[in-house]
């Protein structure tokens, strides 16, 4: 079992930033590939970004790439999601999930066993 829980999120401006954490305890982190998933009301979930347990892969989600980066630190069981430029669009609750898939950065949320409860992020114009 892998609990998850995310914090950071707030009310921030077109063309700010923001940076989320995903803080995580029960199991190994290094053994659990790690990603972000977004759900934004009336709309479904929603990938963002992943990561593998180790940290060499990443992977994007087209409306994001170039402005948001993804990161872990096993040794402190944390991942975080930098973002950068954000816009009114991102405006959503933000997800961290793990999936035993170590080596993978998927995109698909059925993948994932284990979700946190959620942060609001909200981009106001």
């Amino acid at each position: 079992q892998v609990q998850l829980v995310e914090s950071g999120g707030g009310l921030v401006q077109a063309g700010d930033s923001l940076r989320l954490s995903c803080t995580t305890s029960g199991r190994t982190l290094s053994n659990y590939a790690l990603g972000w998933f977004r759900q934004a009301p009336g709309k479904e979930r929603e990938f963002v970004a992943a990561i593998s347990g180790g940290g060499g892969t990443t992977n994007f989600a087209n409306s994001v790439k170039g402005r948001f980066t993804i990161s872990r630190d096993n040794t402190k069981n944390t991942m975080h999601l930098q973002m950068n430029s954000l816009r009114p669009e991102d405006t959503a609750v933000y997800y961290c999930a793990a999936t035993r898939l170590t080596y993978s950065a998927n995109a698909a949320a059925a993948s994932y066993a284990y979700w946190g409860q959620g942060t609001q992020v909200t981009v106001s114009s």
